[in-house]
């Protein structure tokens, strides 16, 4: 241990030392690349008189050594403190993380130019445009779509060393691009693969992600006389030491105040889940309650952020009686926990709140993963006899059938699955590895966007609701995640009747006949529209499926008075997403007021709000206030 302690040390010293030599040094090496360039004269078409980026002054030396001993006492520290951590964990597993990219990293060789000799050409002539015509104004470089973006800053057009950096940076991303759609070597899922690690890969080397590649970075590092690199530091070692990425700042909400703030009780409770039931708002409500299940991979506030945006709110204002279920955090007591304990726990919630009001049957929400299980619940009571119980389903963003599941397809092979088993050894996977896994789906703007921002820029994090739930993870069971991936993802076995059962009972999909309300996002990358559709291909009842615009989030969180996006119908019975598209009508805004429609005529009853429909009223036991322990638990 001594000797591991020691060779950390040692370690943290070099690293220190090159971290203070880099920030001496930055500013002249800069100057000298310029001069460089500036030489050039006619190669830069006369552009002599340029001025080269903002740098620090030569007579500034003394204060830019202090900033960089401060950075380097930071680091020091922080490693002083993660050495052995580290060190203990490499030693029980060095290649844990590596593994994650085995199947992609064993395939990048094909990704070798089909003509070396072109790519050098193509390599040379983009050099000699640029040191051509670097200072006549911007150019169009071809580039993945998406990706050019992040260079919008005058900044990059403006200046030949970072047109030069930009220019070659996006015609390498385009070489690797075309590389991949060349390859016929690979079969459609490997080259799936491959197409996202090459695009992680062309994110992660964008010059724009490196201090000394950005200009921005530079100018403003001058700018704040090196402060924002020490706040920029002191984001990266934050994160650092909780395992995750900051999106949001941690200190701009508390839930039960303004986040997850509808009045309510809960008013049930089992070790898996907190069963929340909201205050009535008007003095008549539909005598059908809703039940909402949101995912058992999130919290439930996503559908509760701040009231003008809170569906949950939004729902009672329109005479609802509203029920949520708070699914609680994982830890090492519910390790073997499966499938079958995530239906009984809807199946147990849709009675509970029959038995406390009163009523024959409620209705139901399911988003995302927790739409997947309600369709698997209302099979199981159809098989049962029961689906009596249920007056309708509402799906948001939910899959059953996971054939044209999209990019999250792409971690689901034997290595990755053996990697996802291997971090949930202990009965539990961590959710800020879920939190990590969902944030490479959009690396560029849940990630990178992220580390220039706040750690090269140094800028404050920004009081978002939705980034802020978005950081708030969630463990899960170790062995309910993998059964997930293998059953549903990998083998699609959900929509084969009587492939799975739960709780003793065979599923079979084709015989749910609860009227279904079906919404999609069509830009969803997590819950592709397409595959949304799938649904109603395997449901024996009615159903109707609605388009809505934007995403996976945004799609779903779409409040009225926000008058955003749009929302495409279509009342015909066709076979395809695509005939759904070709023949759907276009409406402005929000969908609520649409499915509140839908859900009306399916009851149109109403009753008092009163008795129980006013939770913790007079003889009316309750376990304490919204939103409730178990959202609160890590």
């Amino acid at each position: 241990m001594a000797d591991q302690q020691s060779t950390a040390m040692e370690g943290i010293e070099a690293l220190s030392g090159m971290v203070a030599q880099a920030a001496g040094q930055m500013a002249e090496v800069l100057r000298e690349t310029w001069g460089g360039l500036a030489e050039g004269g006619a190669g830069l078409a006369g552009a002599t008189d340029l001025e080269p980026p903002a740098l620090p002054a030569a007579g500034d030396a003394l204060h830019w050594a202090g900033v960089a001993a401060r950075m380097q006492t930071m680091w020091a520290e922080f490693q002083a403190e993660q050495a052995m951590q580290a060190a203990e964990a490499l030693a029980r597993d060095p290649g844990r993380m590596l593994s994650l990219f085995d199947g992609w990293i064993r395939q990048l060789p094909a990704l070798a130019p089909a003509d070396p000799a072109q790519a050098m050409a193509d390599g040379v002539a983009a050099w000699q445009n640029l040191l051509g015509q670097a200072a006549q104004g911007p150019d169009s470089a071809e580039a993945p779509a998406g990706i050019a973006r992040r260079f919008a800053a005058p900044e990059w057009q403006d200046h030949p060393l970072f047109a030069l950096l930009r220019q070659t940076y996006l015609m390498l991303a385009g070489q690797l691009t075309s590389a991949v759609e060349r390859l016929d070597t690979v079969d459609g899922e490997r080259k799936e693969q491959l197409r996202f690690a090459t695009r992680a890969l062309i994110e992660a080397l964008s010059p724009a992600n490196l201090p000394l590649t950005n200009p921005m970075v530079i100018e403003r590092a001058v700018e704040t006389r090196g402060e924002s690199l020490i706040k920029g530091l002191e984001h990266l070692l934050g994160d650092l030491r909780r395992g995750q990425l900051t999106h949001s700042d941690p200190n701009a909400f508390t839930l039960g105040e303004n986040l997850a703030a509808s009045p309510g009780k809960v008013v049930a409770e089992t070790p898996l889940y907190q069963l929340i039931q909201y205050s009535p708002a008007t003095p008549t409500v539909l005598e059908t309650p809703l039940v909402i299940f949101p995912p058992w991979i999130n919290r439930f506030y996503i559908l509760d952020l701040v009231p003008k945006k809170s569906f949950v709110k939004w729902a009672v204002d329109q005479g609802i009686t509203v029920f949520m279920v708070s699914w609680k955090s994982a830890d090492a007591s519910m390790a073997d926990l499966v499938w079958d304990d995530y239906i009984r726990a809807q199946i147990e919630a849709i009675d509970t709140v029959r038995a406390r009001l009163k009523v024959p049957a409620v209705h139901t929400i399911g988003y995302c993963v927790a739409g997947t299980t309600l369709a698997a619940t209302l099979a199981v009571l159809a098989r049962r006899g029961e689906g009596h119980k249920v007056a309708s389903a509402t799906f948001f963003t939910a899959q059953v059938d996971f054939e044209a599941a999209g990019e999250l397809k792409n971690f689901i092979d034997e290595p990755h699955l053996a990697m996802i088993s291997q971090l949930g050894a202990g009965g539990v996977v961590d959710g800020r590895v879920l939190a990590a896994t969902f944030n490479l789906l959009r690396g560029q703007d849940l990630i990178w966007n992220y580390v220039v921002n706040h750690y090269l820029l140094g800028q404050d994090y920004p009081a978002f609701d939705l980034l802020h739930w978005n950081g708030d993870v969630t463990n899960l069971p170790a062995r309910w995640h993998g059964d997930y991936l293998r059953d549903l993802y990998r083998d699609n076995r959900l929509v084969v009747p009587d492939s799975l059962s739960a709780d003793g009972t065979p599923i079979d999909l084709t015989r749910i006949e609860t009227p279904c309300y079906i919404q999609a996002g069509r830009e969803d990358h997590i819950a592709p529209a397409p595959s949304v559709w799938r649904l109603t291909r395997h449901l024996k009842g009615e159903w109707l499926f609605l388009l809505a615009g934007s995403g996976h989030i945004a799609g779903v969180v779409n409040p009225p008075a926000a008058g955003k996006y749009q929302y495409w119908t279509n009342p015909a019975r066709v076979d395809s997403l695509e005939e759904f598209v070709a023949g759907a009508q276009e409406n402005p805004g929000s969908w609520w007021p649409h499915w509140l429609a839908w859900l009306s005529a399916k009851a149109p009853a109403k009753v008092p709000a009163r008795g129980k429909r006013a939770p913790g009223g007079k003889g009316d036991p309750v376990i304490e206030d919204a939103p409730g322990r178990y959202v609160k638990q890590r």
